[in-house]
């Protein structure tokens, strides 16, 4: 599955499958979209797991926190040196919450801070008592979300389609928490066509900032439609604020993941 409809029909019977019933529909973003963001950053560190629990277990006493040395040594922006992905979870049904808590709590700092905004934990330990956990987690490693195979274009639309939904289900209005990824390209167009003389300077650094970003898409188009369309080589700062936990969550774990600096 690459087409972002594809995988945002199969998120959405995802949730008809195993969240209905156990929880109001108006609650299924709340468990639905932190699962996604765990989904994309296991994809992503999947290829580097053994050698982060190399790196791991070669520090582990010396450093309470290992993830700056995994961090530095691999040349990663986040790390998770839990023996566990969500894949490997299903490997011990019967530990599956506990050593969900384990999973969560072994993410470097930059990462925590996105989980805690999530407030995961009690669904978790709803899903779980219900006997949901095990059928959720593997229903979402049935689906690939790297980056070289659903790249941040699709995967920002899967986010879009997906918060429509959930918006519309808590009567609220879908523009409050996203704006549609075609006015975006329209909105940046206009702000920065006149601004081409400007930005063709060589060695130009700019500075892009949003205070309501919702989950970033106008920064990160932004960024994009300078370097395709006026200058490759400007160095171009993102800088953006968000109020929404949900929002901000996958705005961070989506700079995580693309190389920016959530910081």
């Amino acid at each position: 599955m690459k087409n972002h409809n594809e995988i945002s029909s199969f998120i959405w019977n995802v949730c008809d499958d195993v969240l209905r019933g156990l929880f109001k529909q108006h609650e299924y973003g709340d468990v639905i979209l932190p699962f996604i963001v765990l989904r994309r950053m296991d994809c992503v560190l999947e290829s580097h797991k053994d050698d982060i629990l190399k790196v791991h277990n070669e520090y582990k006493n010396n450093f309470e926190d290992t993830s700056k040395i995994i961090e530095t040594k691999l040349n990663l922006k986040f790390s998770n040196y839990s023996r566990y992905d969500l894949k490997r979870l299903k490997e011990e049904p019967s530990k599956l919450s506990e050593n969900f808590y384990d999973y969560l709590t072994s993410f470097s700092t930059n990462v925590q801070d996105i989980v805690q905004n999530f407030g995961l934990q009690k669904h978790i330990d709803k899903l779980d008592s219900n006997d949901k956990l095990y059928l959720l987690v593997e229903k979402f490693t049935e689906i690939d979300l790297h980056p070289s195979v659903v790249d941040n274009y699709v995967m920002g639309n899967i986010f879009e389609e997906l918060l429509r939904k959930f918006s519309e289900m808590s009567n609220e209005t879908s523009g409050e928490h996203y704006t549609p990824r075609d006015v975006v390209n329209l909105l940046v167009s206009l702000v920065f066509s006149t601004e081409k003389e400007v930005l063709k300077d060589p060695n130009k650094i700019i500075s892009l900032y949003d205070p309501c970003c919702g989950t970033g898409g106008m920064l990160t188009i932004g960024k994009d439609w300078i370097h395709q369309n006026i200058n490759s080589d400007v160095d171009v700062n993102l800088f953006g604020q968000e109020l929404n936990p949900q929002t901000y969550s996958i705005c961070k774990s989506d700079m995580l993941i693309t190389g920016e600096e959530p910081k």
